[in-house]
């Protein structure tokens, strides 16, 4: 399912987000680079001590397939048991929304989608078997309101992020290409003038956490650009 998932998502020009551990986080960044897309991989330790070490490889694989490899740990720091939490928190923090395929009831999967409701972002979950260590943090998160999503397309939709384009009417450059259909709507609604986030909001009726994640990646696509005043130009 973590393969379907990543997959489908990487297919529609998602960034897949996860932390490089073993099991599902592999899982994840593989089936991201063999559908084509990008991932980006949040690391317990700094640059220099990729963890585990068996996941090296993959991680020169995400860096050439055009992801990145992100730490907030100085390069040589070690891998850490307190780092872990600090690393899930800025997983939920880079991303739209989290889904959940499987964790026990002291699962670092828990922590990634608490940070993501404190941090007013979506948590969804895989249903699974509830009879199951494995399930726990599943049956919890569903319990507590969590969103249950069965591929991508739920989790596209879920986020209003659809990956067909709204219509011919833009004029896209080579780096507009791959955007989803909440980017085309912005620069649609940017055209050849500028707008401000509140502004956005009213014309998107995204959320505010929403919004500036989705600004903030188009703005590190190079598709628009950030102007005086709080606003936003197509770049």
């Amino acid at each position: 399912m973590t393969r379907r998932v990543a997959a489908g998502l990487a297919e529609a020009g998602v960034i897949v987000v996860s932390g490089l551990a073993r099991g599902i986080d592999t899982a994840a960044h593989e089936a991201a680079l063999d559908a084509g897309g990008i991932t980006w991989a949040v690391l317990g330790s700094g640059l220099k001590r990729i963890y585990p070490s068996e996941n090296a490889k993959l991680a020169q694989r995400i860096v050439a397939g055009g992801g990145a490899i992100l730490s907030q740990f100085e390069p040589a720091v070690g891998p850490s048991r307190h780092h872990f939490p600090m690393r899930n928190k800025i997983v939920s923090g880079l991303c739209l929304g989290v889904v959940v395929v499987e964790g026990t009831g002291q699962s670092g999967s828990l922590i990634t989608a608490r940070s993501a409701a404190d941090q007013s972002r979506e948590v969804m979950c895989v249903p699974g078997p509830v009879d199951t260590p494995s399930g726990e943090a599943v049956y919890r998160l569903l319990r507590d309101g969590a969103t249950p999503v069965r591929n991508a397309e739920d989790v596209l939709e879920h986020l209003g992020l659809q990956s067909t384009p709204l219509g011919g009417s833009l004029n896209l450059t080579n780096e507009e290409e791959g955007a989803t259909v909440a980017e085309y709507k912005i620069l649609e609604l940017l055209g050849s003038n500028s707008l401000t986030i509140e502004e956005l909001i009213g014309e998107t009726g995204y959320n505010l956490p929403h919004l500036l994640s989705l600004l903030s990646y188009m703005e590190g696509k190079g598709s628009i650009v950030p102007v005086a005043g709080q606003g936003y130009a197509r770049s």
